[in-house]
């Protein structure tokens, strides 16, 4: 039974979910002009309505917190009818999905913000050779014209403004909850705002929010407090990277660091921590160590999800030692959209087009078959 693990239900915070695979969040570019998220959109997340979670792609809760080029928000109107297509799309099929909200903070360009003002952060700090993904004004997904730039410099926030940036989290909870979303998870990892804040080469701030380890937790802690208040512990989660340095992130002890941020969030009382690790074999990641997996399952008792270059036996490794309660399975999940029946089955997984991962329409998106379709094809 303990082998099966992986295929059996899970509660997360409020819910039950049918498996312990999870779909996380994994940047398409396909949002339409406005940023709103397309019909297109909504059959993608729909063919993978089999997770027993979804975490969708990364959402930005203003213009501000934008950093890439047909990424979707979560802040209009427009935006939030969009997003309730994809909702409705997923629980037609039964399917749980959560909103990722996401500020870029200083990796943008001020192509992307307010008035061509400079992107912000909690320091005015560049990261050199982070590059961040753009396009000419009116050129929509399907052109693919999109090209990799240097982010712009940043300048740091004010407080009034940072206490802004909070209640634009708590707003876009909320528009989550109006689109149908069925929870959310803060993006706290790869470098982006959150991290900008925790990791100490990156917050040179003299004020309430850096210096001591406590002052750097700060924005994390009121962020979180706010998406609480709003929809409830049970439905939010947050992604760390706990020993990753994306996008120039990096904090001088981050064992120490992140456990006390996992241990900020037990005091809080969150639904899950979803941990990142390397999805990429060109990041060079250090190995997660046993006893710092261990150190977190002690100080957390929620739902830890973790992810980053799983398969099925590796998933099945984390979930017989409890280190983690449901994996996340970034890219097999683009070119399998019934990755949990494949590796229930131990069927053969298609591969994904690095070509078709960024921009563009249904190719690479929504065309690849279950494998009922392929052996449709096959025995034709």
């Amino acid at each position: 039974m303990t082998s099966e693990k992986l295929f059996l239900p899970h509660t997360v915070g409020s819910y039950t979910t049918e498996n312990h695979i999870v779909m996380p969040p994994m940047t398409r570019s396909r949002a339409e002009a406005g940023n709103v998220p397309t019909e297109l959109m909504a059959e993608y997340y729909r063919q993978r309505a089999s997770a027993g979670l979804i975490i969708t792609e990364g959402t930005q809760i203003s213009q501000q917190g934008q950093g890439y080029a047909w990424t979707p928000g979560i802040y209009s109107s427009e935006q939030i009818a969009g997003w309730r297509k994809v909702t409705e799309a997923v629980h037609e099929k039964d399917g749980l999905i959560f909103a990722q909200l996401w500020h870029v903070g200083r990796v943008s360009h001020t192509s992307f913000q307010p008035n061509g003002e400079a992107p912000v952060s909690s320091s005015p700090l560049v990261a050199e050779g982070v590059k961040v993904y753009v396009a000419p004004e009116g050129k929509g997904p399907e052109s693919k014209a999109g090209k990799m730039v240097q982010h712009s410099k940043p300048r740091a926030l004010t407080i009034p403004e940072i206490q802004d940036i909070i209640d634009d989290f708590a707003q876009a909870a909320l528009n989550a909850q109006k689109a149908g979303f069925d929870g959310v998870e803060i993006l706290g990892a790869y470098g982006y705002l959150i991290n900008q804040f925790l990791d100490s080469q990156v917050n040179n701030r003299t004020d309430r929010y850096g210096g001591s380890l406590h002052n750097r937790l700060r924005f994390l802690r009121e962020v979180t407090e706010a998406v609480v208040a709003i929809l409830g512990r049970n439905k939010v989660g947050i992604r760390l990277d706990p020993l990753t340095s994306l996008n120039g992130s990096k904090d001088d002890h981050p064992k120490e660091t992140y456990l006390a941020v996992i241990e900020m969030l037990e005091e809080i009382g969150i639904a899950y921590v979803h941990i990142a690790e390397a999805d990429s074999d060109s990041y060079e990641v250090p190995p997660m160590p046993a006893s710092f997996r261990e150190s977190m399952r002690e100080a957390f008792s929620g739902t830890i999800i973790c992810t980053g270059l799983y398969d099925k036996e590796k998933a099945q490794h984390a979930l017989k030692n409890n280190w983690a309660d449901m994996i996340g399975f970034g890219r097999p999940f683009i070119a399998n959209p019934d990755l949990p029946y494949r590796l229930r089955y131990d069927l053969p997984l298609a591969e994904a087009d690095p070509d078709t991962f960024y921009g563009g329409g249904a190719k690479g998106y929504t065309d690849y078959p279950t494998i009922s379709k392929v052996n449709s094809k096959m025995e034709a």
